[in-house]
């Protein structure tokens, strides 16, 4: 029993109690998270990670609440992102205690966002243990999508993405990566409810409890298999060159034509490819000086070709009416369209308060970190009669952006240069966003990257062709167009959302108990 907020478990857990003992249950049940995604692919992890942040929290006095939240984003946050350490040491001309200090602080202010949701999961549900229950999983899906909208966000992690490879990645073109992440946080708070009810007495609910929990677990495997999207029957040809050029000498003038031709060179047998992808900046001079090459290009490709390659873009801005530059993606060839990316990396290619930041420390000086950011409702690229969305690096990860955009194309495409992140498990996460996205939108998801994982990404989610990493490499292969729309491409998020928002209201206007008794 905790006498300072009046909750109870079912059993006696005193020892939950500890000044350190909750604390550390809470850091590694948020690093257990971690291990449900790429690399580690232990999705199961993920319900036994909430039913152990609910067996710590549940009974804590709601004043405790944002440093247990807090607890939970350190050890996610801790284990999942502390990739952030090698762009910020090894490219960032930073010295290992400055870096270490970034990444630390990087960590700490991102699990600041589960303080938050837990302290107002604390204030809604006030010392009542039902609706706790009743609420955790609304309060853990709003805040993965506060996460992911405010200060231009950071959507990585979400409980849901681990699905690709687990049984409820069928629910992904119905309600997103939300949605999943939704049920995941309802099957934790369950396994408590149902242990609850059963030492109660209450066996017959108990049952019915678990036989509604576990319902989708079931019916999602099957779900996975339905058709949401018509494929083409024609395919198209395919090829992606993954240059794996070192990231320390991408911005060297000494070595920008040497990376060109390396890329010319990859893609001499495949000029008749019907469509052929170069990654992020794979042409490393912006398009007003890169004439000679794109006009090379032209001059190779076959009369039904279009080559698709990552630029910097540099020209007048009618929207903040000056020159600047963009992070761009252009067809060339047999298609047409150049696309400049929209959700930028702070620090890696903005920097915020850059009056007062930059060159305070090599970090914040980084190359190319002075991109603005593209207009909304840009059109997708075109190459040969086929609508093509691109989505550049970090875009991929955004679920509704890139289920909004996705409507009038054929087929998803994205390009990254993850060469900022070494060998860490960051790119392998990376990767799994993408396989994500066209789970959701029922297309073909093309990557290429310049050091891997280039991969081909058929509408299940399901890598057809891959490139392992930190290989030179061309991977060739077909895809085939979509048409149609799965549920979630129509809606996106805002139906979980706002059922989330409505059991929130519905909970708090009821009258519940405290601590209701067998």
């Amino acid at each position: 029993m905790n006498h300072e907020s009046g909750l109870r478990h079912p059993l006696s857990l005193r020892f939950i109690d500890h000044p350190w003992f909750g604390p550390t249950i809470l850091v590694i049940a948020g690093a257990l998270q971690t291990l449900t995604f790429s690399p580690f692919h232990l999705w199961w992890l993920g319900p036994l990670s909430v039913f152990l942040i609910v067996l710590v929290t549940l009974h804590q006095a709601s004043e405790k609440l944002f440093r247990a939240g807090w607890f939970i984003g350190l050890g996610l946050f801790g284990s999942g992102a502390s990739w952030i350490y090698i762009s910020i040491s090894e490219h960032g001309n930073t010295s290992v205690p400055v870096a270490v200090l970034l990444m630390v602080l990087f960590i700490a202010g991102l699990a600041l966002f589960h303080g938050l949701a837990f302290w107002f999961w604390g204030k809604l549900a006030k010392e009542s243990m039902i609706r706790r229950l009743l609420l955790f999983p609304a309060i853990w899906v709003l805040g993965d999508w506060l996460r992911g909208w405010l200060l231009t966000g950071f959507p990585w992690l979400y409980l849901g993405t681990a699905h690709t490879d687990g049984p409820l990645g069928g629910l992904a073109p119905l309600t997103g990566v939300h949605g999943i992440t939704f049920w995941i946080a309802v099957t934790g708070a369950s396994a408590y409810a149902i242990w609850w009810l059963v030492l109660s007495g209450h066996r017959k609910s108990a049952a019915a409890t678990a036989v509604l929990t576990l319902l989708p677990w079931f019916l999602a495997p099957a779900m996975k298999q339905a058709d949401w999207t018509d494929l083409s029957e024609q395919p198209v040809t395919f090829a992606a060159m993954q240059g794996n050029i070192p990231q320390q000498i991408k911005w060297d003038p000494d070595f920008l034509r040497d990376q060109i031709v390396a890329y010319l060179g990859m893609t001499e047998a495949h000029w008749q490819r019907d469509l052929i992808l170069w990654p992020e900046t794979a042409i490393p001079i912006p398009q007003d000086q890169a004439g000679k090459v794109l006009d090379h290009i032209h001059e190779e490709l076959g009369d039904e070709s279009t080559l698709i390659t990552g630029i910097p873009w540099y020209g007048y801005s009618d929207r903040i009416d000056d020159f600047t530059f963009h992070n761009s993606i252009m067809a060339i060839g047999g298609g047409e369209g150049i696309y400049h990316k929209q959700k930028l990396v702070p620090f890696g290619e903005y920097v915020p308060l850059q009056g007062i930041l930059r060159g305070l420390i090599g970090f914040f000086d980084l190359p190319m970190s002075s991109f603005t950011p593209g207009p909304k409702y840009q059109s997708p690229l075109v190459a040969n009669g086929i609508n093509i969305m691109p989505y550049i690096c970090y875009e991929v990860a955004y679920p509704d952006f890139v289920a909004f955009n996705a409507r009038n194309s054929g087929l998803l495409l994205t390009i990254s240069n993850d060469g900022w992140f070494g060998d860490s498990i960051g790119p392998l996460q990376h990767l799994q966003l993408a396989r994500m996205r066209a789970l959701e939108t029922g297309r073909y998801m093309l990557r290429g990257t310049n050091n891997g994982v280039t991969a081909i990404i058929n509408e299940k989610g399901e890598i057809t062709e891959r490139i392992p990493q930190f290989q030179r490499a061309v991977l060739t292969g077909e895809v085939f167009p979509a048409t149609g729309s799965t549920p979630y491409m129509q809606t996106g998020s805002w139906p979980v959302l706002t059922l989330a928002v409505i059991l929130i209201v519905f909970v708090r206007e009821r009258v519940i108990p405290k601590n209701p008794t067998p």
